[in-house]
């Protein structure tokens, strides 16, 4: 993971790894390395949707007028 993935990738390879370690096929020692390379993509997508969701804003309307707003949930 030395260069910067797509979110979308991410997810691929996480869907991947998901589906490996389902099938209880893989020796302990790799489904232990892919179980930790799974993590560390989890918390990589985790933090990428953080820092995208800070700077999502809205276009509101306000009479006239449309304006900027932080995102709220």
């Amino acid at each position: 993971m030395a260069k910067e993935l797509k979110f979308e990738d991410m997810m691929k390879k996480l869907e991947t790894i998901a589906d490996d370690l389902e099938t209880g096929q893989m020796p302990l020692d790799e489904s232990l390395k892919k179980y930790e390379e799974g993590v560390k993509l989890l918390r990589l997508c985790r933090k990428r949707l953080d820092e995208t969701k800070r700077k999502v804003e809205m276009l509101v309307k306000k009479g006239d007028k449309l304006t900027l707003e932080a995102f709220q949930e």
